[in-house]
């Protein structure tokens, strides 16, 4: 009797050992298909960039190689900024071409932006805004649109948040709020998963047409006069376009974050107009010599530049505190934006 039970015993300990065998190599086969459908999935889904090249989009190319390889740039002239980049020649407005390079995205990003001058804005960005969204409804394709402040009320610029009030005073504010609302509307509709990325004022390494280095550093380089506009006593707030890149390509690869507003990572704490002026000049051992341009001297400068006349309508941004707030970005994500001491460094540092 004893010796059937120790045969049994036997049986039943070979048995479990065989089924304990088989169901730990069916868990390895489950746990590798799983990771392989990941990295599949990661690597290789295909991220669009329209309008690459800008501010933004250059930076947000190289941010999206932690996403995927698979990144297409698109653009008049798109050029590579990684190696395996496809680039796709379009005008935005073209709308069989545009159809063409949002097909086979999972993420676009609208990072495009067109001529300073708010009657070129009136009639390019509600066509190109529209021809996005349907393409990338076409395409069930997610949509990143990289947005501004100028929507924001006046008289509300102390200190922004994503609730701010849009109520816009300028030409280009108008423009921009209709774009942001025509884009959350779909989302409101259920036809379209999007989210609106803004940003403050913003400098960085490389950046040609921002107005504090174009004003500020690129002045002091030259020997000249920094130049500031209305007043040097107010705060504002500028975002750090690294930043801003890497931030943009965090919020387009993670799902919970669309169909809602995000501030892009900013500094806290804005310097002054002299102390940007300062900050710059200490780092660049110059001369923190300024002129402040008022608006009746923009004004005149209109009458013969059409910039200048083009900027009079957003002076308002400067005669009052502009403080931009991201703190529901960096809570959300854990993310410390570059300090403006550090920002300004690596402008220098880059040239």
């Amino acid at each position: 009797m004893a010796i059937r039970i120790k045969f049994a015993s036997s049986i039943q300990k070979t048995h479990y050992k065989k089924f304990k065998k088989r169901f730990l190599n069916s868990l390895l086969q489950i746990v590798f298909i799983f990771v392989i459908t990941i990295f599949i999935t990661k690597t290789f889904i295909m991220q669009t960039i329209l309008g690459a090249g800008g501010a933004i989009g250059t930076d947000l190319a190289k941010e999206l190689t932690a996403y995927t390889k698979e990144i297409r740039l698109v653009g008049r002239n798109p050029k590579k900024v990684n190696e395996t980049d496809q680039l796709f020649t379009c005008d935005l407005m073209d709308k069989e071409k545009l159809f063409k390079a949002v097909e086979g995205s999972q993420v676009v990003y609208l990072t495009a932006g067109f001529p300073y001058k708010a009657k070129v804005w009136q009639q390019t960005w509600p066509l190109v805004m529209q021809k996005v969204i349907d393409a990338c409804k076409t395409h069930n394709s997610k949509l990143v649109f990289i947005d501004n402040m100028y929507m924001y009320d006046p008289d509300k610029l102390a200190f922004m948040t994503e609730d701010t009030p849009v109520n816009p005073s300028s030409k280009k504010g108008k423009v921009r709020g209709e774009i942001a609302n025509m884009l959350m509307d779909e989302v409101k509709a259920g036809n379209l998963q999007a989210l609106i990325a803004r940003s403050a004022d913003f400098y960085g390494p490389g950046i040609n047409n921002s107005v504090l280095l174009e004003t500020v550093f690129k002045n002091m380089q030259k020997g000249k006069k920094a130049n500031w506009f209305c007043s040097v006593e107010k705060k504002h707030s500028y975002t750090y376009t690294p930043d801003a890149a890497k931030a943009t390509a965090i919020l387009g690869n993670d799902d919970k974050a669309y169909n809602q507003v995000w501030h892009l990572p900013t500094a806290g704490n804005p310097l002054t107009g002299k102390e940007w002026i300062e900050a710059f000049a200490t780092e660049m051992n110059a001369s923190p010599k300024t002129m402040v341009v008022g608006k009746t001297m923009i004004q005149i400068l209109g009458l013969f530049n059409s910039m200048m006349k083009e900027f009079v309508e957003m002076l308002y941004q400067y005669d009052r505190d502009y403080v931009f707030d991201s703190s529901k970005f960096e809570k959300a994500y854990e993310f410390k934006p570059t300090s403006y001491e550090e920002g300004i460094k690596q402008v220098i540092q880059k040239g």
